[in-house]
C-alpha cells in the first residue's frame, strides 16, 4: 500500500531553536506499508532524503494551520503542505495505514485498480478527449448557466474536478466558492488553471479522493461527471453519492437522475463477428499445433465482452425498458447490486442477438431542466453505446412479450460484472449470458452505422434515382421517405452540415476507438 503527496516544502530543525526553510525545492512524501511497517519517505529530484519509520520511536503532530512536524531520535522536520486539505488527507490517510482503518473507496477497490485508474485520468489526453466531447461539455455548461438560482452566490463542490472545467462552469454561473476534489495528478494541473484564471480566492483544490478529504463547510450543489459505460462502470457514481455528507438540507445535485435504457437488439453481422474471433481456435494444425480444445473456451471469452460502439436505432426490436436512478434519494450501497427486470412488447420479429444499452441523465434545477443524452438517436458522445450479445439468439415474433432481466454485481475492480437473462414466457426458450464490463470490446470505426438487412420497403435503386431526379437526395436515399436518426444525423448522412441543427454543435471531435 502507497499514498504520495507532492509538492511538500521540508524544513529541518536545527541546534540553534529554529527550523531551516533554506530549502525552496518541492519535495514528495510517501506513505508505504510493507509487512506491517509503515514508513514516509520524503523524496527530493527523485531522490529519497529521509526515511522516517513510524513506531513507538517516531512523533508527529500538526503545527499550524498546514504543517505537520515529524521527531525521530534527536531530528525533527516540518512538512509544510500546500493546504490545509491536503495535510488533512495526509494525516488521515497515514491513520488508515497505522491503525489498518480503511476508507470507503480503499474498502470497496484493489489497490492495481486504483493505481490504473487515478493514473489514466492523470493524462492531460484523456481529459481533452473528454474535454472536446463538446455534447457532454456544452450540455454541462448550458446545465448550469441555465440554473443560476442553484449557484449563484453558493458553495459549489466538484467531485473528480479532473481539469477543474465544472468548477470554472459554475463560477460562471455565479459561485461564491467552488471545493474542486481531485485524487490523480491532475490536480496539479488543475491548480495551475485556477491561479492562470486569477480564481484562487475562489476555486479550492483539493487533492485526495472524496471519500478520504474533508473540506471546511456545507455545500448549496453537487457537480460532477460521474457516469461511465453503461452509466454504472468505474463506479464513480458511488463517490458522487459519498459526497452528499456535505450537502445541505434541499440541496441540488448536478446531475440530478440518471436513466439507463435497455432494449433487445438484432445484428447477426455482430454475433458472427464475434464467432468469427472464436474460430482461429478452431485449427487442427497452427504450426503444427492443434488449437481445436481451447475454441470453447475462446467463444466464451469473446461474448463475457460488451461492445461499446454505436448503431442504427432500428436494429431495436422493441421499445427500451428504463431503469432511473434518483440521485438526490440513492445510496451508496443501492449500487452494489442493481436488478433489472425485462418485459418487452415486440414490435417486429426476427432474431434477438443481445441487449443494447444507453442513458440519460437529467439536470433538473430551480430554474430549467436540461438532458444529457447517449441515445443512438442523439448526437454521438464519448460514451458510445453498448451491447451484450447472448450465444444463443432468441427468435422472436411481432407483438411476442419477451421477458428477462439484467443483473449487475459490482466488483473490485471498479466495475460490474453483468448477467442477462432472456425468456419467452410460455415456452422453453431462455437465453443467458454473463460479461465483464472492465473488459469492454471498443468496435467503433467511425462509419455510419448501416440499418438493419430487410429494412427497406421499396425498391432502394428506385429510390435512389427517384430522389437523383427530384433533388431530394439527402432526405431518402436511405429508406425510401421514411426519415431516421443515428447518432442525430438524418438518416445516417455523413455530411456535417446534417448535423442536429437544434444542438448547434458539428460532431468532428470523436475518432475512431481503435486508433486510440
Amino acid at each position: 500500500m502507497a499514498a504520495v503527496f507532492d509538492n511538500v516544502h521540508i524544513a529541518i530543525y536545527k541546534e540553534s531553536g529554529y527550523f531551516d526553510h533554506s530549502d525552496k525545492a518541492p519535495h514528495r512524501i510517501e506513505i508505504i506499508k510493507e509487512q506491517n511497517q509503515v514508513t514516509v519517505n520524503i523524496y527530493c529530484d527523485g531522490s529519497k532524503k529521509i526515511i522516517i519509520p513510524i513506531d513507538s520511536n517516531a512523533d508527529y503532530a500538526r503545527v499550524g494551520r498546514q504543517s505537520i512536524v515529524f521527531s525521530k531520535d534527536q531530528t525533527s522536520f516540518q512538512a509544510n503542505f500546500a493546504s490545509v486539505h491536503v495535510m488533512k488527507s495526509f494525516l488521515y490517510r497515514l491513520n488508515e495505514f497505522t491503525n489498518g482503518r480503511k476508507s470507503v473507496f480503499s474498502e470497496r477497490t484493489d489497490d492495481a485498480s486504483a493505481v490504473q485508474y487515478f493514473q489514466f485520468y492523470g493524462y492531460l489526453s484523456q481529459q481533452q478527449n473528454m474535454m472536446q466531447d463538446y455534447i457532454r461539455t456544452s450540455t454541462y455548461q448550458r446545465a448550469m448557466l441555465a440554473n443560476i438560482d442553484d449557484f449563484h452566490d453558493k458553495v459549489i463542490l466538484d467531485v473528480g474536478a479532473g481539469s477543474g472545467i465544472l468548477s470554472f462552469f459554475a463560477i460562471q454561473a455565479g459561485a461564491r466558492k467552488v471545493y474542486a476534489i481531485e485524487a490523480s495528478s491532475m490536480a496539479q494541473h488543475c491548480e495551475m488553471l485556477v491561479k492562470d484564471n486569477r480564481l484562487v480566492d475562489q476555486i479550492v483544490v483539493i487533492t485526495g479522493k472524496v471519500e478520504d478529504v474533508t473540506i471546511p463547510e456545507e455545500v448549496d450543489t453537487i457537480i460532477s461527471e460521474p457516469m461511465g459505460y453503461m452509466l454504472f462502470n468505474e463506479r464513480m457514481l458511488e463517490s458522487f453519492l459519498h459526497a452528499k455528507k456535505w450537502l445541505k438540507p434541499g440541496g441540488r445535485m448536478f446531475p440530478t437522475q440518471g436513466d439507463l435504457h435497455v432494449a433487445p437488439f438484432t445484428d447477426e453481422a455482430l454475433y458472427m463477428e464475434q464467432y468469427s474471433k472464436a474460430n482461429f481456435w478452431y485449427q487442427e494444425s497452427f504450426h503444427g499445433v492443434n488449437l481445436i480444445s481451447l475454441r470453447n473456451a475462446a467463444v466464451t471469452e469473446y461474448f463475457r465482452q460488451p461492445i461499446v460502439d454505436t448503431f442504427d436505432i432500428r436494429i431495436c426490436l422493441a421499445k427500451s425498458n428504463k431503469h432511473v436512478v434518483d440521485f438526490q434519494k440513492a445510496r451508496e450501497q443501492d449500487l452494489h447490486i442493481i436488478d433489472i427486470p425485462l418485459t418487452f412488447s415486440m414490435m417486429q420479429s426476427g432474431l434477438v442477438h443481445g441487449l443494447a444499452f444507453w442513458f440519460d441523465v437529467a439536470f433538473f434545477g430551480t430554474n430549467n431542466s436540461v438532458w444529457l443524452s447517449t441515445a443512438p438517436t442523439e448526437a454521438l458522445t464519448h460514451w458510445y453505446q453498448v451491447r451484450c450479445l447472448v450465444q444463443t439468439p432468441v427468435l422472436v415474433k411481432q407483438g411476442q412479450t419477451l421477458t428477462g432481466k439484467v443483473l449487475l454485481r459490482c466488483n473490485k475492480r471498479q466495475s460490474y460484472d453483468v448477467d442477462i437473462e432472456l425468456n419467452i414466457p410460455g415456452t422453453n426458450t431462455k437465453s443467458t449470458n454473463s460479461l465483464d464490463l472492465k473488459n469492454p470490446y471498443f468496435r467503433y470505426t467511425g462509419q455510419t452505422p448501416q440499418p438493419p438487412a430487410g429494412n427497406s420497403n421499396q425498391s432502394p435503386s428506385d429510390s435512389y434515382w427517384n430522389s437523383v431526379a427530384t433533388g431530394n437526395l439527402s432526405n431518402n436515399c436511405l429508406s425510401g421517405n421514411q426519415s431516421s436518426y443515428i447518432n442525430g444525423i438524418l438518416n445516417g448522412l455523413t455530411d456535417n452540415t446534417q448535423v442536429i441543427a437544434q444542438q448547434g454543435v458539428v460532431q468532428t471531435n470523436l475518432i475512431p476507438l481503435w486508433s486510440q
